[in-house]
């Protein structure tokens, strides 16, 4: 097949997604990104799945018909993500900014487990999912959710995997509190606002005294919330029960009813 560049083309911005860009240069040049890719004698059917992995034929034909540097359009991917690093990021699109999405935007750090602001325009992310839009939170949670998404994102930028492991810690404890399972970077990648911001405030809250704060955390919890707890840390039981025993001590000085003990 010989290639050529189309009518139209548009300009990459800094940080895009190639799924988003093909969606725009289809639209400017007035056809479905399926059309253009079928153009293209690319498979049309998983759009998204060119984020991940492209060959050099793909990005010859692409870079030929958008008329931009062939070395530009693997920027646009996740394709040299390590595989440790491809768990922050998620497979599908779960938060958008408002602002941008409007405008046929998509862009790469809104994948990014970490990613509270847009930061083309400042926005505060959003989830997509539509019944979520809606759900009130609070200010207090916000503000302590954009705290934790720095910290989780010094610690992935960073490559410390001690940091990153104390981090997602904290995260798999917030996750016992809420009766979770699972992987703990999908909780971050949670489409439901309480879960995400609950998930983020919890490693804002383990930067100081982390023992203190997840002994504060678990005081007023119910036995199921308890169970859940041994469940997601049952190979940890001596931090387990480190947390549990000053939660004891806390209850003594404050004069809270004491809880049994599960731990």
């Amino acid at each position: 097949m010989t290639c050529r560049p189309l009518p139209k083309t548009v300009a990459p911005l800094p940080d895009e997604l190639l799924s988003g860009w093909l969606s725009r240069l289809a639209a400017s040049n007035h056809c479905e990104v399926s059309e253009l890719l079928t153009h293209l004698e690319i498979d049309a059917r998983h759009v998204a799945a060119l984020d991940y992995d492209i060959d050099v034929v793909a990005v010859d034909r692409i870079s030929i018909a958008g008329r931009i540097d062939p070395v530009c359009v693997p920027s646009m991917t996740f394709a040299a993500i390590s595989e440790a690093d491809m768990r922050l990021i998620a497979q599908v699109p779960f938060q958008a900014c408002p602002a941008c999405a409007v405008c046929g935007l998509s862009l790469k750090h809104w994948r990014m487990a970490w990613a509270f602001d847009c930061q083309l325009c400042g926005t505060r992310l959003l989830p997509l999912h539509v019944g979520q839009k809606g759900e009130a939170v609070s200010k207090r949670l916000v503000d302590r959710a954009r705290k934790g998404a720095g910290v989780l994102e010094r610690a992935a930028v960073s490559g410390g995997a001690r940091q990153l492991r104390r981090t997602l810690r904290a995260v798999t404890f917030a996750m016992g509190l809420q009766a979770l399972r699972g992987d703990p970077a999908f909780a971050l990648q949670s489409p439901r606002p309480n879960v995400r911001l609950f998930c983020l405030a919890a490693i804002a809250a383990a930067q100081s005294r982390p023992l203190a704060k997840a002994a504060l955390f678990s005081m007023g919890v119910d036995d199921y919330a308890r169970v859940a707890l041994l469940r997601t840390y049952d190979k940890e039981h001596r931090l387990l029960a480190t947390i549990d025993k000053i939660a004891q001590q806390m209850r003594k000085r404050t004069n809270l009813p004491d809880l049994a003990s599960r731990i």
